[in-house]
């Protein structure tokens, strides 16, 4: 319990210098939110109204340091401020939003891929110089070395637009309305079954050579040579003393990789028009909107540190010997 605590401690201080950063940067920036809205309406408003428009993206006349702490507690409260591109809409309600689609489209293909990846990585390693060990890695390392954007827009050339099995973009169909029913949660998987698939593709390959090459490492070691001479099945072998060991180092990835997809969807949300945060991220470079790409870096920030605690939590229930040393 004290090693998680320590732990928690440390990414609560990443955070917080996260948060500062957050504060800071923007406010060296040439411009302001306030400015770069008001050139929009292109004189639409009084300029009696950038004072007002200065305060509601925070920009008030006072020192730093309490603007600073002014916003510490805005943050704490979910409140992010106001959106330039979404005006008036909060910055939290926009996040909420594109932070759910992209949690089940990336969230999904990472899981899918770091699953599959394992399991035909374990499998290669045990049936070392078959046919899975000799055909899959260079294959799927090939697909692999191909970027994201590249083989998301070859899948929708041929699937969504020769071939017409699948929709060409959105999230959902335009006829629709969102709710729990099926012919919504039908729409919904088939429009983020080429998304994903394009993300699984491209990332198989890596968790599968990782786990193959970890247990290979792993089935050479004494422990597992004692198992086998006590005439242990197989079966529990594999899974109990070889798999459990060399999944570490990929737990370790696969913390990282839960982390990054809020961010890491980028290029895949904006070539399928998916609604989430990194089409979001787009909107909100091209419009200069300051609070957005703020609470976007922010979120995409707490959700790598908050991934890396749970890998940690992970460790201890995995590796007997981090317990001890806890």
């Amino acid at each position: 319990m004290r090693f998680i605590l320590q732990r928690l401690g440390f990414y609560l201080l990443a955070a917080w210098a996260a948060l500062t950063l957050n504060f800071f940067l923007p406010r060296l920036m040439p411009g302001d939110p306030a400015t770069a809205l008001f050139a929009r309406f292109r004189g639409q408003l009084r300029p009696e109204a950038m004072q007002a428009l200065r305060e509601a993206f925070g920009l008030t006349p006072e020192p730093l340091l309490g603007q600073y702490i002014t916003y510490l507690g805005h943050v704490l409260r979910g409140d992010f401020g106001v959106s330039v591109a979404y005006f008036p809409s909060p910055v939290s309600t926009i996040i909420g939003t594109g932070l759910l689609w992209t949690m089940f489209l990336a969230g999904t293909a990472v899981a899918v891929s770091f699953v599959l990846g394992t399991l035909l990585g374990v499998a290669a390693a045990w049936w070392r110089g078959g046919w899975m060990d000799t055909l899959l890695p260079p294959a799927l390392a090939l697909l692999g070395a191909f970027p994201y954007f590249w083989l998301a827009m070859v899948a929708l050339y041929v699937f969504g637009f020769q071939l017409a099995w699948f929709p060409l973009g959105h999230a959902y169909a335009d006829d629709l309305t969102p709710g729990m029913n099926l012919p919504f949660l039908a729409s919904v998987l088939r429009h983020a079954a080429l998304p994903v698939g394009t993300v699984v593709v491209a990332t198989l390959g890596g968790w599968m050579l990782s786990m193959r090459n970890t247990m290979v490492s792993v089935l050479g070691s004494d422990y597992v040579n004692l198992a086998r001479a006590k005439g242990l099945p197989p079966s529990r072998v594999v899974l109990r003393y070889a798999a459990r060991n060399a999944l570490l180092p990929s737990v370790t990835g696969f913390g990282m990789a839960l982390g990054f997809v809020l961010g890491g969807s980028l290029l895949t949300e904006i070539v399928f028009s998916y609604p989430g945060q990194g089409y979001l991220l787009l909107q909100a470079v091209q419009s200069q909107d300051y609070p957005l790409m703020q609470g976007i870096f922010l979120v995409i920030t707490l959700a790598v540190l908050g991934a890396n605690w749970l890998v940690d939590i992970a460790y201890l229930w995995l590796d007997p010997r981090t317990r001890e040393g806890s």
